[in-house]
């Protein structure tokens, strides 16, 4: 096992996870994280049921469905086998046993990538423990997700469970840079801590901005609840009533001009050039607000929405790179290039 196995490894962990919350994005935004309402079955079902005839509902546990109705603010009387059946929805249910099968590559590539640390157990024992950790916050997260559906989709344990994301995805991000042979620092023509700060702002404020982004989230999840015959465009009004709301939107034009400013003292003191990471930073920053516009003055795209929270999640990960990557000191001979 090698430096380049090993890179690979931390690497596709990386990639299943923001796959995975691009998956978790459109499961929200359909209403589908109840298409399979018990875990880890589906229906009372390993293999999920394509149509409503499939589902044995006398063996279903009508108690448990009833539990977890009231969860979720519903009278339990109300939950019985007839209810269930009419509300059964075939496109619901496979996409959220879909997000659940992406799930598998997350916690396979982890393992993985935690056995293949071992070899940098003394020379680099930091990565160990990372690979390590990656791998806990893999399985606490896995147990976080059978909570989301045992709490009836609760924002709060939602909110834990994309916070939990966030981290790992730091942690596989650190794990794929240091897993190289010679970990990727870039040349600069002058002092660093300048532009190293400047990274680190926009670094905090990009998890910032995660944090209030999961409470709009929360939001809209509850206006789908509580406004479901209501057109989408009409729950503009509804987030304006927030503080949250406009602190979050007026919060991305600080986060664009932090990333500029960032890009600029790059390009200035990289002899070499910019390197792509930092290039998609910027993109995905100005993707970003194209989007949150769209939102706020067009209509609250499902779409959008997905693509709104799959992006922020490559956004972390690209700026965490950005800051790993900018050296210490000026570092005229250090390795350059790669993305």
């Amino acid at each position: 096992m090698n430096y380049k196995t090993y890179t690979k490894l931390a690497n596709a962990a990386l990639i299943s996870v923001l796959t995975l919350i691009f998956a978790g994005a459109i499961v929200r935004v359909t209403g589908a994280g109840m298409g399979c309402p018990d875990w880890p079955t589906c229906w009372g079902m390993l293999i999920p049921p394509t149509s409503v005839e499939e589902v044995n509902f006398e063996k279903l546990d009508i108690k448990k469905f009833q539990e977890k109705a009231e969860r979720m603010g519903r009278k339990p009387s109300t939950i019985s086998r007839e209810s269930l059946r009419a509300e059964f929805n075939s496109r619901h249910v496979w996409t959220e046993f879909t997000n659940r099968l992406l799930a598998l590559p997350v916690g396979f590539f982890s393992l993985a990538t935690f056995i293949a640390s071992f070899r940098f157990k003394k020379i680099r024992p930091l990565l160990f423990w990372l690979s390590f950790s990656g791998l806990l916050l893999v399985l606490t997260n896995a147990w976080m997700g059978a909570r989301v559906v045992y709490s009836g989709i609760s924002p709060g344990v939602l909110s834990t469970h994309l916070a939990l994301a966030m981290a790992l995805i730091c942690v596989l991000t650190f794990c794929v840079w240091a897993g190289a042979e010679r970990p990727l620092k870039v040349k600069m023509s002058r002092d660093t801590r300048l532009v190293r700060m400047t990274v680190l702002t926009l670094l905090v404020l990009v998890v910032t901005e995660g944090i209030l982004g999961t409470q709009i989230r929360e939001m809209t999840d509850e206006l789908s609840k509580t406004h479901l015959d209501s057109p989408r465009e009409t729950w503009i009004g509804k987030l304006e009533q927030s503080i949250t709301y406009y602190i979050h939107r007026s919060f991305s034009w600080v986060l664009l001009l932090t990333a500029v400013f960032a890009f600029s003292l790059a390009k200035k003191h990289q002899p070499d050039g910019v390197t792509p990471s930092q290039v998609g930073v910027v993109a995905i920053m100005f993707t970003q607000m194209i989007l949150g516009l769209v939102m706020a003055q067009i209509h609250i795209y499902s779409w959008v929405q997905v693509l709104h929270v799959g992006l922020a999640s490559i956004l972390l990960a690209l700026v965490f790179r950005w800051f790993l990557i900018t050296p210490h000191e000026k570092s005229p001979v250090a390795e350059a290039g790669g993305c």
